[in-house]
C-alpha cells in the first residue's frame, strides 16, 4: 500500500473530490461546498403523519395535512432527504445526464437517516427498457444498491418491472397523470414469496405528484408487500408538481 500512495496522491491532485452541486474542489468526495450546503433544505420533523410533507410547526405526533385527510395515501410515507431546489436538480441532473454515478451514493448517504427500522427490502422504482437503453443505467436502482450497502438492508433491483413506456407527465392533471401510469408496472408472479409481508422502501431519485410512486405502491402491496415507504433524494414542494 505504501507504493501506491504516490499515485493516489497524483491522482488527487489530478481529479480532486469536487461539490455534488456546482463542482467546485472540496476536500472529499460526496462533500458539498459550503455555498451549495446553505442552498440545501433538508426535511425532517415535523411533519404529516402520513406523508411526511413537513409543518411549519409541531402540530402534534398523529397529525395529517389537508391532503392525507381527504385522500390517505396507500403508501406509509414519502421521506425525502432535502426539498427540491436549484442544487438538489443540479445533483439530479448531473446524476441522469452528466454519467457522474457516483453521486447516487451521494445521494444515498443523507437518504440513509431516514430509512425505516422495520425495511425488509429495497426497491428500487424502474426503468423501461428504452430508456434504460439510452441512458446506460437506472439512477434509482444505483441509489437503491448504495442506500443497501449503507443500512444492510437489501436492494431487488429486479422484482419491479416497467413493461410500458409512459409519457412525459408534466403539465397533467392527477387524474391524466394515474392513467397514464396505468399497467406500467408489473410483478412477477414468482415474486409474491419474496414480497409477502414485508416492509419495503420504494427509492426514487425524485418525487413530484406521487402518479408513478402510487402505481409502483399499488403493485407491491398487491402482490403481499405489509407495507411500503417511498425513500427518495428530493421532493418537490410545490403544489403545481408533476413527475
Amino acid at each position: 500500500m505504501r507504493l501506491l500512495a504516490p499515485l493516489a496522491f497524483v491522482a488527487d491532485l489530478a481529479l480532486p473530490p469536487r461539490c455534488p452541486g456546482c463542482g467546485a474542489v472540496t476536500a472529499v468526495d460526496h462533500r458539498f461546498c459550503a455555498a451549495c450546503w446553505g442552498q440545501l433544505r433538508f426535511l425532517a420533523p415535523p411533519w404529516c403523519s402520513g406523508c411526511n410533507r413537513p409543518f411549519a410547526f409541531d402540530r402534534g405526533v398523529n397529525a395529517r395535512c389537508a391532503e392525507c385527510l381527504a385522500h390517505p395515501p396507500a403508501h406509509a410515507g414519502i421521506r425525502a432527504a432535502v426539498a427540491y431546489g436549484d442544487v438538489a436538480r443540479s445533483v439530479v441532473l448531473r446524476l441522469k445526464y452528466g454519467g457522474r454515478t457516483a453521486f447516487a451514493e451521494t445521494a444515498a448517504r443523507h437518504i440513509a437517516r431516514l430509512m425505516p427500522a422495520d425495511a425488509d427490502l429495497i426497491v428500487p422504482v424502474p426503468l423501461h427498457r428504452w430508456r434504460l437503453w439510452s441512458r446506460g443505467f437506472n439512477q434509482a436502482a444505483l441509489i437503491g444498491q448504495a442506500l443497501g450497502r449503507l443500512s444492510g438492508k437489501r436492494c431487488n433491483v429486479d422484482l419491479l418491472k416497467r413493461p410500458r413506456a409512459t409519457p412525459m407527465l408534466r403539465g397533467l392533471g392527477r387524474r391524466a397523470r394515474a392513467k397514464a401510469v396505468k399497467g406500467a408496472f408489473a410483478i412477477g408472479p414468482e415474486n409474491g414469496a419474496i414480497l409477502k409481508g414485508k416492509a419495503i422502501v420504494l427509492v426514487d431519485d425524485v418525487y413530484t405528484s406521487g402518479a408513478t410512486t402510487d402505481a409502483c405502491t399499488a403493485q407491491l402491496l398487491r402482490a403481499g408487500a405489509s407495507k411500503v415507504t417511498i425513500l427518495c433524494w428530493a421532493r418537490v414542494l410545490a403544489d403545481d408538481a408533476s413527475d
